[in-house]
């Protein structure tokens, strides 16, 4: 489950333009799908119309754009809070600037990646609260708005336990901390009834421990709270009323001033760049340390004198409205209203207070705290930063840790275990020490990176400059800048013990006391601070270390490295800092380019991205390149990928990965039509690609990539183009598959024998197969590149071989070409004549007349094609005649049971024969394997192993070229092949539906190396093993298991292969049964059931008889159709086609006759192999003279 959101909103702080890239970043994630199943209609980021509005005036500001959006959709026009009504508002708050990440701490790069992600991407904290939100927090809550701040590490069982039952008013989400923890940070004082009294930020031991559970832990403050749809109309009715409505962009708008807060005159200096949130505990004394060196003071509630550092050269009135300290605490028991309101520090304030306490006094404040959830914020300490990404998250979380996360990294055994790498392209000799973290960096080795350190930020020229520099307990970091409309490159280098905000006697910088640094580099303080600095506001935070500019020369990372040693040319370097333009941290904060930051680490993201699609491609790894895709699509850089793939594809010199890389490419321009264009199944014969597969066809596969490439420029244009150039990308990938699978024609030894006299009749009857596990490991290219194993079994339908084919040679120097498919009364004839080479032309469109037996002539080399030679020519002198062939099939089209490819290897034998030649049945596996690749049906080998081959087998192929199937024997106990026959039954199902459209498919996911399905493939091949081990202990149960278990497995492989009315059938018949499986690929045919009881033929069509189906309709009412059973299945069907013609756009009768069933009874043929038989045609389709039995009837 997940909550549906109706609006999403990120706030940014003004003045950074940051808002046009943070709306970007929210598209992108609704592009990939990390928004939820139904992504919200309305996604915003919002900028705070003041430079320093506080939390709570952003969640103000937040609703009423909200709300505004949301009443412009209604149709209204002015704003209404009727919108709020039903709707689900998910507010999350950027907060203020993190000294580790230019982007803040919403988009600071957590070390994780997300392998079953639609779309590929990094996990930013901000991913991890969106997934936090949605898919567990707010799971289940009633309509309203949830605010949640980003400036922590949060983790949330998958079930957070709350209940919302009679919910009414605000909650708040709680996590159960140490009191040890909650020293430097906010807790909850609640009453038995769970509602909150208090919010104690920073309070003593005593007041801690009153807000301590049974367990001993203390309710943090995690920044997240949630207004029902009532509390919420009421505060966005405040946006109005005075001062308030200066928290809004309305309030901008219509001239509104600020909410002001006294500058006190003790406050000034260079320090602070701006206010905290106010900050109240009644009754106490509460500090309130921010990010760089703020402090409040709240000396009781008698007291109303509020303390607050600012910044000398601004000395304005500013405005500040704390989400939690100002409309939360409204709601808190314990606060009476004349406390509330004198914690405001002048009457705006005041004014601000008692407004709130008007609009949200009567809602009742509850807390929810999360058992297992755990809270770290996000300090602007290093030591913590580097810590919270390597050590790994708690059970709970729904995040994985990794070393390397979407990074490339030459030589990943130089990485120490608790070390970190995250986007990051690592080449040649880079060792990491462990408790160190690189994030965002290109870097060239050999580099030595030691304990305690964070590189972030730093490009591939950086490298030069790193190398030798004693690297250990530092944070360097690349930023980029833009002074006005100079964009340039800033470097910083800090210690990793350093304090932003420590006066410079007290403090360190590179780890080392001030002075100390100072006679080590000849800086002297006049260089990092002006005179006029007092010297309490000396500290790093405002010391100008750090050069940005220079007016003679480029300055690059070394101009900040040689603070670390500069004992070389210390005075040249001294003297070229000197004369560059610095900047402070202070000073470069508001200059962070925030959208550059984000563009710089999407290009790197990409980077790498190239160099794992080469890894895996040519290391040939089962890793997934389809999220990658979806990413480079959403993101823009599909034509680097594109590039990367076509350059693989051209010189991996592997026919295998160049299939793959074209098979990866079909799919990136599959995305790139977003959806539309058509169904991504489809011809692929255009004329305008015949020249790049003529170059394939030929084996010169890297001018085939280049004319595919060439002309793919000319399909980019619209949607409907790009899935038809997808189509084609698919059909050059077949055609090297093909090559790869003809590598098995090296497993065709065809000798020669006696050619029979004219009009002399071979014949081959053979079984029909049922595949029991493993179906699918066998198809190509998954066979090769995996390796497979099927169990097959031969079998008998009721009582005879239901698949065949004669051939004799004939005076006339033609082929004639004669196929029988279905049972009488219906059965369906087609009769063709081969004159000439033309004729057989269409030999390779599966659907065109005669097409198998065209291409078994071609395979089976009687007839070479293309030849100089006529036909006629040919036949006369290799034979001296012509051939004529006969084929038929009693079993229905689509049956699963393997007709094509066992009528193939049938046709193959007596074509064999009848021509003066002899095939061995290894042979004759493989040359179906060839045909059918000709043909380009693109089957596996399983059908032809299961009837070509007698009773009951396993056959398996190794993952490598060429391809080569092994056929082993499963031996049986003694009389264990008549009881399965008594407890086999086959049931058609009325339901027909060609196996190719499966299997187009299967290859497609095969080749995304969805993880989904490389799973799968392992557990197909395992579950035959199984299956082979419980015939050879003849345990029917077991058997039955794992047939259950295989149809499991194919429905994986092939979503969609079970109709709705077989799922019906499968339900009704599984009490009766062990196991059962729908035989092939499925979505029709045959289902075959493995019975409790032995034979069960009359019960179970009893059962089914009077099985009442209910068909959910697409108008969606319900049809109920009394399926009964018809032992002739082609008369019945016949009768029941003539009902869909009259409610042909429902299908309605079309359901019902697909549920029209005949229970076969089902024998094991034994001695299966075929043969050929001498004989006499009678003019009997059906009957031979000569012809004899090798089958046991059951």
């Amino acid at each position: 489950m997940a909550a549906e959101w109706s609006a999403l909103l990120l706030t940014c702080r003004r003045g950074q333009g940051a808002v046009s890239a943070l709306q970007r970043e929210l598209e992108v994630r609704r592009l990939r799908g990390a928004l939820g199943p139904r992504p919200p209609a309305l996604l915003l980021a919002v900028e705070d119309p003041w430079a320093r509005l506080g939390s709570g005036g952003a969640t103000l500001n937040a609703l009423l754009v909200a709300a505004e959006h949301l009443s412009a959709r209604a149709g209204c026009t002015v704003v209404t809070a009727d919108v709020l009504r039903d709707a689900r508002i998910l507010i999350l708050h950027m907060g203020r600037d993190f000294s580790f990440d230019d982007c803040g701490r919403a988009f600071t790069c957590l070390p994780a990646e997300e392998p079953g992600a639609p779309a590929e991407a990094l996990v930013c904290n901000l991913d991890s609260l969106l997934g936090t939100m949605t898919h567990r927090l707010c799971v289940g809550s009633p309509p309203g708005v949830w605010v949640c701040s980003t400036d922590m590490l949060l983790t949330v069982p998958s079930a957070p336990g709350i209940s919302w039952d009679g919910f009414q008013g605000v909650r708040v989400i709680a996590v159960p901390g140490s009191p040890v923890y909650a020293r430097n940070h906010g807790v909850y004082l609640t009453d038995e009834q769970g509602l909150v009294r208090d919010i104690i930020y920073k309070g003593t031991e005593a007041q801690i421990q009153q807000c301590a559970g049974p367990d001993g832990t203390v309710p943090l403050v995690c920044g997240i709270v949630f207004f029902s749809s009532d509390a919420a109309e009421q505060l966005l009715a405040t946006h109005v009323i005075p001062p308030l409505d200066a928290c809004t962009y309305m309030g901008l708008d219509s001239g509104a001033p600020p909410i002001q807060v006294t500058v006190p005159p003790w406050g000034m200096g260079p320090l602070a760049t701006w206010v905290p949130l106010l900050c109240i505990s009644v009754g106490s004394i509460c500090t309130h340390s921010t990010r760089f060196g703020w402090e409040e003071w709240w000396e009781g509630a008698s007291s109303s004198r509020v303390g607050v550092r600012v910044a000398a050269s601004d000395k304005s009135l500013l405005s500040q409205l704390s989400l939690f300290f100002d409309i939360v605490l409204s709601m808190a028991g314990g606060m009476t209203e004349e406390d509330f309101v004198k914690g405001g520090s002048d009457a705006s304030v005041r004014s601000a207070r008692s407004v709130l306490w008007t609009a949200l006094r009567g809602f009742p404040l509850s807390m929810a705290c999360i058992p297992d959830a755990s809270y770290d914020y996000m300090t602007t300490s290093a030591s913590d930063h580097i810590r919270s990404l390597t050590l790994l998250p708690g059970s709970a979380s729904h995040l994985r840790f990794c070393k390397t996360a979407h990074s490339h990294v030459d030589q990943p055994c130089l990485l120490e275990d608790g070390s970190s790498v995250t986007n990051c392209l690592l080449e040649g000799a880079v060792g990491l020490a462990a408790g160190s973290v690189i994030q965002h960096c290109h870097l060239q080795g050999p580099l030595e990176i030691g304990p305690g350190c964070l590189l972030s930020g730093l490009d591939a020229d950086s490298s030069p400059a790193l190398r030798g520099c004693p690297l250990c307990d530092i944070v360097l970091q690349g930023h980029h800048v833009r002074l006005r409309d100079l964009p340039c490159r800033v470097f910083t280098l800090t210690g990793r013990l350093d304090d932003w905000q420590s006066p410079v006697e007290e403090a360190t910088y590179l780890n080392v006391p001030w002075p100390e640094f100072f006679q080590r580099t000849g800086i002297r303080e006049g260089d990092l601070w002006d005179a006029e600095t007092p010297r309490r506001s000396r500290c790093l935070l405002s010391a100008r270390l750090f050069p940005v500019l220079h007016a003679c020369q480029a300055l690059g990372l070394q101009d900040v490295l040689w603070l670390l040693a500069p004992a070389g040319g210390a005075g040249e370097r001294l003297a070229r800092w000197r004369t560059a333009w610095r900047m402070s941290w202070q000073e470069l904060l508001p200059c962070l380019d925030t959208a550059a930051e984000l563009g710089t680490r999407q290009a790197l993201f990409f980077l790498q991205g190239q160099r794992k699609v080469r890894r895996v491609l040519l290391g040939h790894q089962d890793s997934s390149l389809l999220p990658l895709a979806r990413s480079a699509v959403h993101e823009g850089y599909h034509e680097a990928v594109l590039g990367t793939l076509d350059e693989v594809a051209s010189t991996a010199g592997d026919a295998g990965v160049a299939a793959r890389a074209l098979a990866c490419i079909a799919e990136v321009l599959g995305c790139m039509a977003r959806g539309e264009g058509g169904l991504r199944s489809g011809p692929a014969a255009n004329r305008e690609w015949a020249s790049a597969f003529g170059c394939l066809e030929r084996g010169d596969i890297a001018s085939g990539v280049r004319e595919l490439a060439a002309e793919r420029q000319k399909w980019m244009s619209r949607p409907a183009l790009l899935v038809r150039a997808a189509r084609h990308y698919e059909g050059a990938e077949q055609i090297l598959v093909r090559q790869a699978v003809m590598s098995s024609c090296q497993f065709v030894t065809v000798g020669q024998s006696e050619l029979p006299p004219l009009g002399h009749w071979v014949q081959v009857a053979c079984p029909a197969r049922l595949d029991l596990s493993g179906g699918w490991s066998d198809t190509p290219p998954i066979t090769y590149e995996h390796g497979g194993a099927v169990v097959d079994v031969a079998v008998l339908v009721d009582g005879c071989r239901p698949i065949g084919a004669r051939v004799r040679r004939i005076p006339t120097p033609e082929l004639r070409l004669v196929s029988l498919s279905g049972a009488p009364p219906s059965q369906a004839v087609t009769e063709l004549v081969c004159q000439e080479l033309e004729h057989l032309q269409d030999y390779c469109q599966p659907h065109a007349p005669g097409a198998l037996l065209k291409a078994a002539f071609i395979c089976t080399q009687v007839v070479q094609f293309p030849s100089q030679k006529p036909l006629r020519v040919q036949l006369m002198e290799s034979f001296g005649s012509g051939f004529e062939v006969h084929t038929w099939s009693k079993l229905p089209h689509g049956s699963g049971l393997g007709t094509s490819s066992i009528l193939a290897g049938a046709v193959m034998a007596s074509l064999y024969r009848a021509a003066g030649k002899a095939a061995s049945t290894e042979s004759l596996i493989h040359a179906v394997l060839h045909l059918e690749q000709r043909l380009t049906t693109g089957g596996g080998w399983q059908d032809q192993v299961g009837g070509l081959v007698p009773g009951i087998k396993i056959g398996r192929s190794k993952a490598q070229l060429p391809l080569r199937v092994e056929v082993e024997p499963i031996p049986v106990p003694d009389g264990f092949t008549q009881t399965l026959s008594d407890h086999l039954l086959l049931v058609y199902t009325g339901k027909t539906r060609l196996a190719r459209n499966l299997l187009q498919d299967v290859v497609r996911n095969w080749y995304a190396r969805l993880p989904s399905i490389v799973q799968n493939t392992d557990a197909l091949v395992s579950n035959a093993e199984e299956c082979a081990q419980a015939l050879r202990q003849g345990d029917l149960p077991l058997i039955g298991k794992c047939l259950d278990r295989y149809w499991q497995q194919k429905k994986v492989m092939a979503p969609g292969c079970e109709p709705l009315a077989v799922g019906h059938m499968m339900d009704t018949l599984r009490p009766h049964v062990h196991g059962q499986c729908l035989a092939g690929a499925g979505g029709g045919g045959f289902l075959y059931v493995l019975t409790k009881a032995p034979r069960q033929r009359e019960a179970l069509q009893q059962i089914l008889a009077g099985t009442e189906v209910r068909c959910e309709l697409p108008g969606g009412s319900l049809s109920r159709a009394v399926c009964r059973s018809f032992m002739g299945w082609a008369t019945s069907a016949s009768t029941a086609s003539r009902w869909t013609q009259a409610v042909s756009p429902w299908r309605l009768w079309d359901v019902i006759r697909r549920m029209v069933l005949t229970l076969e009874r089902t024998g094991l043929c034994e001695g299966l192999q075929p043969w050929p038989v001498p004989g006499r045609y009678t003019g009997n389709p059906h009957c031979f003279k000569g012809s004899s039995s090798r089958c046991l009837r059951s």
